[in-house]
């Protein structure tokens, strides 16, 4: 693939990837802090859960909004300014106390993290083809393991060296600076070439002709029984994956007992999984092209049912055989979560509605994730904490059967 100028596509890569792994300095401070803000402030587990939620119900709709915004404005402009605005939130964050500000402050901080997947994948979607897309967004899509990693590792040194306010101020500096490396290094690529996205990253005026490609390609998206159903898979993915993301640490603390420290360590068993699950998931996905993506998605979805079930008996077994229970639910989520929500739905939009695919699958997804803010909490309340892992089971398995109407057009469209 030829790059444009000195610019070729492995900065653009390494870029987008150091991009989005940083989004996590802003998503990992109120995962880690939760405990804390409840003992020290007195913010009580559902007005944490409410918080989450006005999070998550932004992310969700910002997710339609910078999907289309990254299509007619490009990567460039919607990565760098997202990262700002979300720098300014979590600096913010970290300086108030009360319930309704954090409220306030993460809702502002869900529309600006919502520019990260639609802005980098709509970056990767031009730097990449067809038939190399499945590898290399595989060994990309690592970004927001590790980056999830990397954050939950600073966070819990920063919580537990200088408390939890600095679990927000040391990633708001961290992104500010990638901000401006992104605004300053990422550029278009090949696959963009007379898109209306290129033109207005050069500052030049679009085609008429570029303009109507798009829109067409963004009202197909809306249209697609295909992308509907990696929305609808990814809805109960989202929905287990932010439960872990966001309670995980929490659930450590409080139904096995871990010190907060400990437990936020060992919640990163979870990411480390998802690295090596990614890798192998895109790297099949190019190689076996006979099956689709999506039908490997929902056997690696089968897999993670398996899996919950295997660690409602690890979880209590010891420390070490919790976080290698972690790290297969890891393995077997984060694979089918960054296929649907990259590779295939890249592949869906095409070069004039890359974000806009990408950012719709991610958009129905996160009402999932929005809805388990609120109900993580009442099922504590009224279940107990034992049956949270046994609830993601059940949702595992409706995400596997929400791909099926993917699988059978995809098999008929092969066959003829």
């Amino acid at each position: 693939m030829q790059g444009r100028g000195r610019f070729a596509a492995p900065t653009a890569w390494a870029v987008s990837w150091v991009a989005y792994a940083t989004y996590y300095m802003g998503r990992k401070g109120f995962s880690a802090s939760k405990k804390s803000i409840h003992e020290e402030l007195g913010v009580s587990e559902t007005a944490l859960g409410v918080i989450d939620t006005t999070y998550l119900g932004a992310y969700a709709l910002g997710q339609f909004v910078s999907g289309f915004l990254g299509d007619r404005i490009g990567a460039r402009r919607l990565v760098s300014v997202g990262m700002l605005l979300s720098a300014a939130a979590c600096a913010a964050f970290g300086s108030v106390s009360g319930a309704l500000a954090f409220g306030g402050l993460y809702l502002l901080n869900g529309f600006a993290q919502s520019t990260g997947w639609p802005g980098t994948t709509r970056a990767m979607a031009e730097w990449t083809t067809p038939q190399n897309r499945g590898t290399v967004m595989a060994f990309w899509a690592t970004c927001y393991q590790v980056g999830g990693i990397a954050a939950g590792l600073i966070c819990a040194e920063l919580l537990g060296a200088y408390g939890w306010r600095s679990t927000f101020f040391v990633p708001a500096a961290v992104m500010a600076i990638v901000g401006v490396l992104v605004y300053l290094l990422l550029r278009p690529g090949p696959s963009a070439a007379g898109s209306e996205a290129a033109a207005r990253a050069e500052n030049e005026t679009p085609s008429p002709e570029a303009v109507a490609e798009r829109k067409a390609a963004q009202r197909a998206v809306l249209r697609s029984g295909e992308l509907w159903s990696f929305g609808a898979s990814y809805f109960f993915i989202k929905f287990i994956r932010y439960t872990l993301l966001f309670w995980l640490p929490y659930y450590l603390a409080t139904a096995l007992h871990y010190d907060k420290v400990v437990a936020q360590r060992l919640s990163q068993a979870f990411d480390a999984g998802g690295v090596i699950g990614v890798i192998v998931i895109g790297i099949l996905s190019d190689r076996l092209r006979r099956i689709p993506r999506s039908q490997l998605s929902a056997v690696a979805l089968v897999g993670l049912a398996v899996a919950l079930l295997i660690y409602t008996k690890a979880a209590h077994a010891g420390l070490l055989w919790n976080g290698l229970a972690l790290g297969l639910v890891g393995a077997m989520l984060f694979a089918p979560d960054s296929l649907l929500s990259g590779a295939a739905a890249q592949d869906a939009g095409g070069p004039h509605a890359a974000a806009m695919a990408t950012g719709f699958v991610n958009g129905v997804g996160s009402v999932g994730g929005m809805i388990s803010g609120l109900a993580v909490p009442q099922i504590s309340k009224h279940l107990g904490w034992d049956a949270l892992v046994p609830t993601l089971v059940l949702l595992a398995i409706f995400s596997a059967f929400a791909l099926l109407p993917a699988v059978i057009a995809s098999r008929k469209a092969s066959a003829a």
